[in-house]
């Protein structure tokens, strides 16, 4: 949930070194709205480049896993087009492991809620993992068996996360790249942090 804006102004485009880079996408509820606690507002995309901004990563958040072509926030944000709101990551893989950002995307939000975070609920809001390559679907795998057998948060209650194909992508428009970096009263949502 956020401000909405009617025109769909398509941000800068990333400056990539694709030889060492892969992608990785995932659905952590809205794209922006991560609180670590009462004095630090983070989103999701906040969240990343904190902890692994040092490792070069690269975030931009858009839309995927739905059937319109060139969405809009709003169209999303009504649950009109099955996509859900994401973050893609590109990453330099002898820097920050693949496994690493997996792990992190369950410490960052609730996995067991199906279709909703807090208080934002359809499944524009959706945990979910994109993968990319059988190489990127097995990690998946076995870091959510381990975080659902290890972690304590997650001990008696199933991870609700869907593992797709990556398809589509489609950037969010301008204003919400880096939103909470420009708009620092923010959105808070409380039911997300690190959870270990």
């Amino acid at each position: 949930m956020g401000q909405t804006q009617g025109k769909h102004e398509a941000p800068e485009p990333l400056v990539i070194d694709s030889k060492n880079t892969e992608i990785a996408i995932f659905a952590a509820g809205c794209f922006w709205q991560v609180r670590l606690s009462k004095a630090e507002n983070l989103g999701v995309e906040k969240m990343f480049n904190k902890h692994y901004g040092k490792d070069g990563i690269q975030t931009r958040v858009g839309y995927t896993g739905g059937k319109t072509v060139n969405p809009t926030y709003n169209q999303v944000c009504f649950g009109d087009t099955d996509h859900a709101e994401a973050i893609r990551i590109h990453f330099d893989p002898n820097r920050v492991s693949y496994g690493t950002l997996v792990e992190f995307f369950y410490r960052m939000h609730n996995a067991t809620q199906l279709n909703r975070q807090g208080p934002d609920i359809g499944t524009q809001y959706r945990s979910a993992i994109f993968y990319h390559s059988p190489e990127q679907l097995a990690t998946i795998e076995r870091v959510t068996k381990e975080v659902q057998e290890t972690k304590n948060f997650y001990k008696g209650k199933k991870i609700q996360t869907l593992v797709v194909q990556a398809g589509e992508w489609h950037d969010a428009e301008a204003y919400h790249q880096k939103y909470l970096e420009t708009n620092t009263h923010g959105y808070e949502c409380p039911s997300h942090h690190l959870y270990w």
